[in-house]
């Protein structure tokens, strides 16, 4: 699923944020800017059946599944107004009514002054609907849900109808998008008053479905406590703040020389792609230092990319001008000659972009707690990362954003962790998460040509951070045009290379 996000990176609606953060911005609202909490749990409802009317015109029988607090009463205003609009509404509380407080009792009290009927759980098992709407738990979860809320939870699950998540859907951690033991499988989430970062990475994207967002019209001042410790969610909106057109007076000198290392005997493929994907991002000029048994072969279909061979003792041939940016990593292997070269690519005042292989080695290497390096970016998958953090894949899908957090603050280095909702971070603390990419990306290869992406921004003068959330934002955006045309199953590395051209063309360059 391609999910398309408005605004630029630079907007607040595009901002992240933590559930604790959020409950702040609801705070500064409530008790700051004196907006009454039911006003806010009001426009939620509004903007629910905005959006499910929208999308579900011909759902007549909504049930409405409310939980014990404020998410519940968010639901209670939804079938207040669905019933007033000639729907027909089944609510099931999985809480008594009668023990509500604050907001949620008001809530409850005036969709009961309506007329409306609350059900108790468990519903019958042959109830059939239209559409089931889930105001079970809101975004302060933390543990496994059990008892009447997961089987609630399995319940909804069940049904033959769309599900429609209000602010999160149940089960789903706000903060690391897990799934707390069970988690409401939405096809449409409407979310308010910020993003929660959870919702883009790890199981978030497969829970969530597509996505909707309103702000419930809070002035921007209510997030003001938060501005600088949120995240960014990137969109395609955000390369025009960073890319520019090229001006007319140029050579190839200005756009950098990408040195892209690896590629042992049998991987050749491998520094292929990256190469190539580097001269599809704008790199002036590529080489590739590679084994020099397959030396003569490598760019064969390729001329425009050099080529330079390695020696069987690992030798890095001499770095070449101070515009050099180095790749090094696609399929570098883990021998002798791979560490070797790598320890060199470390050692040079080069900028430097570490993948595959390249981390491997540098998880193998004694003491990596002082390989700390300034200028370099490196792009590990779940099982890259855990071996260089000394954990287990578990760990790291756990929270995503601060295992990627913890790889910048031990090596020194932005950090590009991969998969659902790739994460990036720096040293500094900023972090953003893609939304963008599909399935068929997970394919041999696809890893290179990220890294020959970034590379090349590098080689053109954007900063570390930049390179890297830039790259990965055009890597996912070819990959699901390519996905476009080939499909998700078919789709292959090579296939990404093809569609960056329509990126690039997508912003202007």
């Amino acid at each position: 699923m391609i999910h398309r996000y408005n605004g630029v990176m630079a907007d607040s609606s595009n901002k992240l944020y933590t559930a604790e953060q959020v409950r702040g911005i609801d705070y500064a609202a409530i008790h700051e800017l004196d907006i009454p909490g039911y006003t806010l749990m009001c426009r939620a409802g509004e903007a629910v059946m905005e959006a499910v009317s929208s999308r579900f015109p011909t759902a007549g029988h909504w049930l409405i599944m409310c939980g014990p607090g404020n998410n519940g009463g968010d639901g209670y205003v939804v079938a207040r107004l669905a019933a007033q609009a000639g729907m027909q509404v089944t609510v099931c509380s999985l809480a008594d009514p009668e023990k509500l407080r604050g907001d949620a009792a008001q809530a409850w009290l005036d969709w009961q002054a309506t007329g409306g009927e609350t059900a108790s759980w468990p519903l019958p098992d042959d109830a059939c609907f239209d559409l089931a709407l889930d105001a079970m738990l809101g975004t302060g979860i933390d543990r496994e849900v059990t008892g009447d809320i997961r089987q609630a939870i399995d319940y909804v699950n069940q049904l033959d109808c769309p599900r429609v998540a209000i602010d999160i859907p149940s089960g789903l951690n706000a903060d690391t998008g897990c799934v707390m033991g069970d988690a409401v499988r939405a096809q449409h989430t409407i979310t308010f008053v910020g993003h929660k970062r959870g919702m883009y990475t790890a199981d978030g994207p497969d829970y969530c479905g597509s996505i909707s967002f309103n702000d419930l019209a809070i002035p921007p001042q209510a997030s003001k406590h938060c501005l600088d410790k949120g995240g960014r969610l990137l969109s395609v909106e955000a390369l025009t703040t960073v890319l520019k057109p090229r001006l007319q007076n140029s050579h190839k000198g200005s756009f950098g020389h990408v040195y892209a290392v690896g590629g042992i005997k049998g991987m050749s493929g491998a520094i292929r792609l990256c190469g190539e994907a580097a001269l599809r991002s704008g790199a002036g000029r590529v080489t590739l230092v590679t084994d020099e048994r397959h030396a003569d072969l490598v760019n064969l279909g390729r001329p425009e990319l050099m080529v330079k061979a390695v020696a069987a003792n690992g030798e890095l041939p001499a770095i070449p001008g101070s515009d050099t940016v180095i790749a090094v990593g696609p399929g570098l292997g883990t021998a002798q000659w791979s560490k070797s070269l790598l320890l060199a690519c470390y050692e040079s005042q080069a900028p430097l972009v570490l993948d595959a292989d390249g981390l491997n080695v540098l998880s193998q290497l004694s003491n990596n707690e002082g390989l700390a390096r300034g200028n370099w970016i490196l792009t590990p998958h779940p099982a890259e990362a855990a071996r260089l953090l000394g954990c287990s894949v578990t760990e790291i899908q756990q929270d995503r954003v601060t295992s990627a957090q913890s790889l910048s603050a031990k090596f020194g280095a932005v950090v590009i962790l991969k998969g659902c909702g790739t994460v990036i971070t720096d040293t500094v603390g900023q972090y953003a998460i893609c939304p963008l990419g599909n399935p068929g990306m997970a394919t041999a290869g696809s890893g290179d040509v990220l890294t020959g992406v970034v590379a090349a921004l590098l080689a053109q003068g954007h900063g570390c951070f930049d390179a890297a959330w830039v790259g990965v934002l055009v890597h996912a955006a070819a990959g699901d045009f390519a996905a476009g045309v080939h499909g998700e199953t078919a789709l292959i590395a090579g296939d990404i290379i093809g569609q960056l051209s329509s990126v690039w063309r997508q912003v202007g360059l």
